[in-house]
């Protein structure tokens, strides 16, 4: 497999790694790295076996106008059990399988849809306010949160990390609440929110690094509320994040083999990815200085009128 492009994600969860590493442990572990393709199809077969042997309550969500997490019930069916009415296997539910390319393989991953939420869309690059329990193919629940939590679905390798590549694949397939309501005394009630579950394999969650009890190589199910979102703009220039996703395939990602590659994500070659370079084309002027008309959008801006805006157009360098 040739990983020609790497995305920030996989640099960061490198450098991460490295850091947490004590140089007293007597014993490092050291955990094989498996081929992605390989191992994909492996979680395959776990994915599809639990999704076959597990229903869950599905007439729950044909009258309940506001579902939460706490009203998901998924439970193992026992050996020639009838699944009682009311109740739905997921592999029933679930349909086909999303697919999706990270890291230059092909993943395949299920997502059970219980409320689409009646807000806004979160790209994959924004902010957005959520709640979730996370558990093993065991049913072994090894994270969830009492409070809602704010993360950025992709972070910025220096003060954000962002969350595992699965997300961002599955939380733009959802909106957020459509209305909420304070309730003085720090809570806060949504209505009609994002709710769903996410079936993940290993290579859409931590691949080959054990996290917080989790085995390396896991595959992982997510149950989630998407609560709110916020459009993000990781280098303050002006430009939305997700618009400098310039490929379009959800990712950001540097060929650092050639950094003259004009399918990746980085526009002048300076090994930064433009959503965190503030001169994205490299001109010597501050992207958001290349928005000629001012109107806050340097995306509309093209001085020499050759379909290429000024600050993705180093030969365009007109400052007003």
């Amino acid at each position: 497999m040739n990983l020609r492009k790497v995305s920030l994600y996989l640099l960061c969860l490198t450098i991460g790694v490295l850091s947490c590493k004590k140089d007293d442990d007597p014993d490092p572990v050291v955990i094989e790295i498996r081929d992605r393709a390989e191992q994909q199809l492996k979680d395959k077969d776990s994915l599809d076996k639990y999704l076959d042997t597990h229903y869950y309550n599905a007439s729950e969500f044909e009258s309940n106008t506001n579902p939460s997490i706490s009203d998901i019930i998924i439970i193992k069916r026992l050996e020639g059990e009838t699944i009682p009415d009311g109740y739905t296997k997921l592999k029933d539910a679930v349909g086909m399988p999303k697919t999706t390319i990270f890291a230059e393989t092909d993943y395949e991953y299920y997502v059970l849809k219980l409320n689409q939420g009646g807000g806004d869309s979160p790209k994959f690059s924004d902010k957005i306010r959520f709640n979730y329990e996370g558990f093993t193919l065991d049913d072994v629940v090894f994270d969830y949160s009492v409070n809602p939590i704010d993360s950025d679905l992709i972070g910025n390798g220096i003060t954000t990390s962002g969350l595992i590549p699965g997300w961002r694949k599955v939380i733009p397939e959802f909106n957020t609440a459509e209305s909420f309501i304070e309730n003085g005394d720090g809570t806060v009630n949504y209505t009609n929110k994002g709710l769903g579950v996410m079936f993940l394999p290993s290579g859409l969650a931590y691949f080959s690094n054990a996290s917080g009890g989790i085995p390396a190589y896991s595959p992982l199910i997510f149950k989630f509320e998407l609560l709110q979102m916020a459009e993000n703009d990781h280098d303050g220039d002006g430009v939305p994040s997700y618009l400098e996703d310039l490929n379009g395939d959800g990712e950001f990602t540097v060929n650092f083999e050639d950094l003259t590659d004009a399918t990746d994500d980085d526009t002048d070659g300076d090994g930064t990815p433009d959503y965190i370079d503030v001169d994205d084309d490299g001109d010597g002027i501050s992207t958001i200085n290349e928005d000629i008309n001012k109107d806050g959008d340097p995306t509309n801006d093209d001085s020499n009128d050759n379909g290429i805006p000024n600050y993705l157009d180093p030969n365009d360098k007109i400052r007003e």
